[in-house]
C-alpha cells in the first residue's frame, strides 16, 4: 500500500556528504510521528527504544569519526557514551541492553540537539580520504538502525492494548499476485561473497568458491494464505514437522501463528488491519520456516544457493511494500511497511536460509573496536538474505548476510522455498 512510487534515498552519483545528510534526515523523519513516551519505551530485550537508536548512531559518529579523527574534539556529553554504546567491549562499560527503556533522560529533544551538533562537526571530515571507508561503514550502520527503529517501534505499539497507529492508512495499490514457478540452477562451482569495489561489511567476504548441487529456488515467497492452510492442517500441532528445539520453543511459548496475527487481521504500523492472503507471510521464526518447508515437502535454501540466483539482480528497484527509504516520502505521508508480494528477491521480507552464520574461509575481522561489528556474533545464528520492506533501498545486495537467532521473529522475516533437482 503506497501513495506514490518510492523514491531512492539518494541518487547513485551522490557525494559522501549528500548520502550522510540524507541518511541522517531519514532517521529524524521517522521520529516525527512519535511522542516522547513512544520514543522511550522498550517492549522487550531484543528491541531498543526509538530515541536510543537515534542516540546510538550518533555515538558511533562521535566515537569512531570525530573523537579519533578531529584534533581537539570534545564529547557533547562525557556521560552519554555509557548510555549509548551497544556492545563494543573495547569502548568500555555500558548500560545493560535490557535497561535501555529506563532512560527517561536525556530527552528526545536533547538527543536531537546532540545529533545537530555532531552533523555540523562531521562536515569537516567528508573531504578527508582517510575517513571515507569509516564514513561508509557509519552510513550502513545507521541504515541498519533505521530498519531496527521501524521493527522495534512496531513491537512496542503492538504491546499497547489500544493498537495505536504510527501512520495513517494510504490508498490501496493494485493487488500484486506472485507468479508460481521455480528458478532452476544446474549446480557446479560458484563464486560467492562480495566481489566488486562497492561497500560491503567484513562478514560478506572474502569471496570464495563453493560447490552447489543442482537445485531450484521458488520464484515467489510463501504467502499469508498458504500459511493459513498450514495452520488449519495442524502445522503447529504436528511434532514430526518441527526441529526438536523448535518444538520445545513452540510448547514453551504457546506459539500458534506468526507474530502480529489475530483472527483475520495482523498488526501493522497503521494499527490492526485485514490480512491480505496474497501478501508474503512475515514475522516468522527460523523454526516456523523450517516446519513449513517440511510440511510442503521442500526445504530452505542455503545462503549460497540464494546468492547464486540473486547475483546480478538490480537491488535498487521499488520494494512495493509501502515504505520508501526516503525522508521526503515519509514527510509526504507515505504508508508504513506492508508487504505486497512482488516475488522479487529483494525488498519484501528477509528470507531464511538453512546456513549457519559462520565466517567465510580466510575471514579476518577489522582491527580495533569496529572489528567487533560482526565477527563476534558468528555462533548460534542463521543467515537471512535479501531485504525487507523496512530496509533502506540500495542497502542490501546479493552478498549481504543478515543474521538472527532461530526463535526471533520481530523483524520482517519470511520464507522462499528451495528443492533439490
Amino acid at each position: 500500500m503506497a501513495t506514490a512510487t518510492p523514491r531512492p534515498l539518494f541518487a547513485p552519483d551522490s557525494t559522501l556528504a549528500e548520502r550522510y545528510r540524507a541518511t541522517r534526515a531519514l532517521t529524524e523523519a521517522l521520529l516525527d510521528p512519535l511522542s516522547e513516551a513512544d520514543a522511550t519505551i522498550q517492549s522487550m530485550p531484543d528491541a531498543s527504544p526509538a530515541k536510543w537508536h537515534a542516540a546510538h548512531v550518533t555515538w558511533f559518529w562521535e566515537t569512531f569519526l570525530l573523537r579519533d579523527h578531529l584534533a581537539g574534539y570534545e564529547l557533547f556529553n562525557e556521560r552519554w557514551p555509557f548510555l549509548f554504546n551497544s556492545y563494543y567491549e573495547a569502548e568500555g562499560e555500558r548500560l545493560l541492553r535490557k535497561r535501555r527503556g529506563m532512560l527517561s533522560r536525556p530527552t528526545l529533544a536533547e538527543i536531537l540537539e546532540w545529533r545537530t551538533d555532531v552533523d555540523a562537526t562531521m562536515e569537516g571530515l567528508f573531504d578527508r580520504p582517510e575517513c571515507a571507508d569509516l564514513i561508509e561503514l557509519g552510513l550502513s550502520h545507521e541504515q541498519q538502525h533505521i530498519e531496527l527503529l521501524l521493527t522495534d517501534i512496531k513491537h512496542a505499539l503492538f504491546c499497547n492494548p489500544l493498537g495505536p497507529a504510527m501512520w495513517g492508512i494510504a490508498a490501496q495499490q493494485t493487488e500484486v499476485v506472485q507468479e508460481d514457478g521455480w528458478l532452476a540452477h544446474p549446480g557446479g562451482i560458484a563464486r560467492v561473497g562480495h566481489q566488486d569495489e562497492g561497500f560491503a561489511f567484513d562478514n560478506e567476504g572474502p569471496a570464495h568458491r563453493v560447490m552447489l548441487e543442482p537445485f531450484a529456488l521458488s520464484q515467489r515467497l510463501v504467502t499469508n494464505g498458504e500459511w493459513q492452510a498450514f495452520i488449519e492442517d495442524g502445522g503447529y500441532r504436528t511434532a514430526s514437522l518441527w526441529l526438536s528445539d523448535g518444538w520445545a520453543w513452540l510448547q514453551r511459548k504457546g506459539i500458534a501463528a506468526p507474530l502480529y496475527w489475530r483472527g483475520d487481521e495482523h498488526f501493522t504500523h497503521s494499527g490492526w488491519q485485514e490480512r491480505d492472503p496474497h501478501a508474503p507471510v512475515t514475522h516468522i521464526s527460523y523454526y516456523e520456516a523450517d516446519a513449513f518447508a517440511s510440511w510442503v515437502g521442500a526445504r530452505l535454501p542455503t545462503e549460497f544457493e540464494w546468492e547464486a540466483i540473486a547475483r546480478g539482480q538490480d537491488t535498487s528497484g521499488d520494494n512495493r511494500c509501502g515504505f520508501s527509504a526516503s525522508a521526503g516520502n515519509q514527510l509526504d505521508g507515505a504508508a508504513p511497511p506492508m508487504t505486497q508480494g512482488t516475488g522479487e528477491l529483494f525488498g519484501d521480507v528477509w528470507q531464511f536460509t538453512r546456513s549457519g552464520y559462520l565466517p567465510y574461509p580466510r575471514f579476518q575481522p577489522a582491527e580495533g573496536a569496529v572489528g567487533e561489528y560482526n565477527g563476534k556474533f558468528m555462533a548460534g545464528q542463521w543467515v537471512l538474505k535479501g531485504a525487507s520492506c523496512a530496509t533502506v533501498r540500495g542497502h542490501s545486495r546479493a552478498s549481504y548476510r543478515n543474521f538472527f537467532y532461530p526463535q526471533q521473529r520481530w523483524q520482517f522475516t519470511g520464507l522462499r522455498l528451495a528443492k533439490d533437482q
